[in-house]
């Protein structure tokens, strides 16, 4: 255990540096959620049934889900990196634990996403979004988008260790750009076509979503839904726990191999 935490520590370090020493990306990656959020928020919000300020805060909640979602994107292109110039091969002839070198680099995206959230949350407070709820409730939603985060960083690593080049990584994970717009982050599922909407509430982005809103106080837990969205803190915890459970060992595994 403390060799996994000395090398994680030092593998978390290398990546920080890298974050840093890539600025486009994170400028990317911090401005495009807020690009959206400003899109969605006054371009489609005058088009829904729940117009200005109370579509906007209804989108908030689901906006910092989708770019927790986007955990899987990043995650997916850094692995897929730094397996296809050799910096794996590398990390492999060290006497370095081999759960350490995917756990710095999850721990690094995880880090990274919780500063790059604080910019897209001030804008939502300047478009009239605000916490309705108490200050534990409050405190459990960002726990929750953490933890999602780190959940689908774990996906990312894997898919991006198995991709057969970078450019395979990147169209991939530019597909992933799909997933939040099926789920309720920036619509309810209520009006889409029964299959559609089975489709919507069962994507785990629907449930982590549901669970902020519902602990922001933006808005209830529907009691018609699928069981994930209708009991949306046990969902989504349920989601993140089972996902970094399964795809965690799977991407040690896959990068111990090689």
């Amino acid at each position: 255990m403390s060799a996994l935490v000395h090398d994680g520590t030092a593998v978390l370090g290398r990546h920080l540096q890298r974050i840093r020493h890539a600025p486009a990306i994170t400028v990317m990656t911090q401005t495009m959620p807020i690009v959206f959020l400003l899109f969605f928020g006054y371009v489609f919000g005058s088009a829904l049934a729940a117009p200005g300020a109370e579509y906007r805060a209804f989108l908030v909640p689901g906006m910092l889900v989708a770019t927790a979602a986007g955990g899987l994107m990043t995650g997916m292109l850094q692995a897929a990196q730094d397996s296809h110039r050799g910096v794996m091969d590398r990390f492999r002839t060290l006497p370095v634990s081999r759960a350490a070198v995917p756990l710095g680099q999850a721990l690094a995206d995880l880090l990274a996403s919780a500063a790059g959230t604080v910019p897209l949350i001030l804008v939502g407070l300047a478009m009239g979004w605000r916490i309705e709820g108490t200050l534990p409730e409050a405190l459990g939603a960002f726990g929750l988008l953490l933890l999602f985060r780190f959940a689908t960083t774990w996906v990312g690593i894997l898919l991006g260790l198995v991709s057969k080049s970078e450019e395979a990584a990147g169209q991939l994970g530019s597909g992933a750009f799909m997933l939040p717009l099926l789920s309720n982050a920036y619509i309810p599922t209520d009006g889409m076509p029964g299959w559609l909407r089975t489709i919507a509430e069962w994507n785990p982005i629907s449930a982590v979503t549901t669970a902020v809103r519902d602990l922001f106080g933006n808005a209830p837990a529907p009691t018609e839904a699928a069981w994930p969205v209708a009991h949306p803190v046990a969902g989504a915890l349920l989601w993140s726990l089972g996902l970094i459970a399964v795809f965690a060992p799977l991407a040690v595994r896959r990068y111990t191999r090689g």
